[in-house]
């Protein structure tokens, strides 16, 4: 809830509440495979980094521009508008367009024959996939009532780890017998099935149907007075703040992590495609499934929670993080990977849930898209593009080891990340003391 309500929310009628129908849990289905797609597109290119390096002779520069400030710049700014947009009209539509259109241009990806033309192309990825998550985020919410949301956006947000997984083994396989060109190709293909069917499968919800009926405003909400409700309050910009940083460990680790272990720990794309892919796809799915059932959990008792789970999983991350870089081979470095690759995702349900049930319904596509846009800007467009420069810096004096010392210089944003959960939760709890004051 914004601000701006201050009447005591009424508890919606226990019917709305007390279950939750097969057409949510379809809805929920069908936007998760959307998501994975939406995923797996964006990670084909670090997946087949070192083929696509080789055929197009591209530097490890370039490489980050291309998954990060290239891609980020449009992912970004365009989810504002894309948000604004469904707010307004069928989000399920709008969802299906941006599916088509992102899937086109991983088509055009795998067709590229030199860095301009994947450059255009991965653009385009980004400028589609900007309308992906905000609406899907907003329907999911209508589709769940309060106290099921938490556990439905962390299934929900399965997708990136399945997607990265499936990307893994699918992307690899294919680049092993056929070439990394055809990956792009079927992936893209599939997309444009989904889009299409999407519309015939989900049916758009109410908005603010399971709310408390107060907390649905009769207006739609503007463009800037959402914008100036995000920014203006601390808990949502901490949350954003505190994303983007961790996201910046992610991305630039998940964009570069299969070419460390083929380049500088020796493996093969037949062990990534199996043993990297099992890593991300168990432990990405473990920590972001195990963080939403943690925060439906916790947050009963405080809101404290949506920033306390994050922290502390960063904080636990750090030692195995640096021991992954360390490891002087392939399994034991894999070993070592699986528990950051658990814990550093707990932000991402915890995030999104505080924000969707800070923010009116009216505002909550839109307020979404904010999250997103501060979140991926600085961890998409900051992480890739560090250690792709970071690596090409060190190259000159550690041409062995360029891309271990560039992964290194990530460790100090685990730290900032966790001091801004931690300031994110003492703004929390002062919101609760407040809250508890004024009843």
């Amino acid at each position: 809830m914004s601000h701006t309500d201050t009447v005591a929310p009424v508890p919606p009628p226990l019917a709305r509440t007390s279950g939750v129908g097969a057409k949510a849990w379809v809805a929920l289905g069908s936007l998760w495979f959307i998501y994975v797609l939406n995923f797996l597109d964006r990670q084909l290119l670090s997946i087949l980094a070192k083929p696509i390096q080789d055929t197009l002779h591209i530097t490890d520069g370039q490489l980050g521009l291309l998954g990060g400030l290239y891609f980020a710049f449009f992912y970004c700014f365009i989810a504002i508008p894309v948000g604004w947009l469904a707010d307004r009209t069928n989000r399920v539509t709008v969802l299906a367009i941006a599916c088509g259109i992102w899937s086109a241009a991983t088509i055009a990806c795998g067709l590229s024959r030199n860095f301009g033309q994947l450059a255009v192309s991965r653009m385009t990825v980004g400028f589609g996939e900007a309308g992906g998550v905000p609406p899907s985020y907003a329907i999911i919410t209508d589709y769940f009532p309060p106290g099921r949301r938490g556990m439905a956006l962390g299934i929900y947000n399965l997708g990136p780890p399945i997607g990265a997984a499936l990307g893994i083994a699918f992307g690899a396989s294919v680049a092993a017998a056929f070439s990394w060109r055809a990956a792009f190709v079927v992936i893209g293909l599939i997309g444009l099935v989904a889009a299409l069917a999407l519309v015939f499968v989900v049916k758009e919800p109410k908005r603010g149907g399971l709310d408390p009926a107060n907390a649905v405003g009769a207006e739609k909400a503007s463009f800037w007075g959402t914008v100036r409700m995000f920014f203006s309050r601390p808990a949502l910009v901490l949350a954003s703040a505190g994303s983007g940083v961790t996201q910046i460990i992610t991305y630039g680790l998940g964009n570069f992590a299969t070419l460390f272990l083929m380049r500088e720990k020796g493996m093969t794309l037949g062990d990534v495609a199996l043993w990297y892919a099992l890593v991300v796809g168990i432990g990405m799915s473990a920590g972001i499934f195990a963080s939403g059932w943690l925060i439906d959990r916790f947050t009963r008792r405080s809101k404290r929670a949506y920033a306390l789970l994050p922290a502390m999983s960063l904080a636990l991350a750090i030692p195995f993080y640096l021991a992954f870089i360390w490891a002087p081979t392939w399994p034991l470095a894999l070993a070592f990977l699986t528990l950051p690759t658990f814990l550093n995702y707990f932000y991402l349900s915890s995030s999104v849930a505080l924000v969707q049930s800070e923010v009116r319904p009216d505002q909550r596509v839109m307020s979404g898209a904010l999250l997103l846009l501060v979140m991926n800007f600085v961890g998409m467009g900051v992480g890739p593009t560090w250690v792709g420069f970071a690596s090409d810096y060190f190259r000159a004096d550690y041409p062995d080891h360029s891309l271990q010392i560039a992964l290194y210089s990530l460790t100090p944003f685990y730290i900032l990340a966790v001091c801004l959960f931690l300031w994110l939760a003492k703004v929390l709890g002062r919101d609760m003391s407040r809250a508890e004051a004024a009843k």
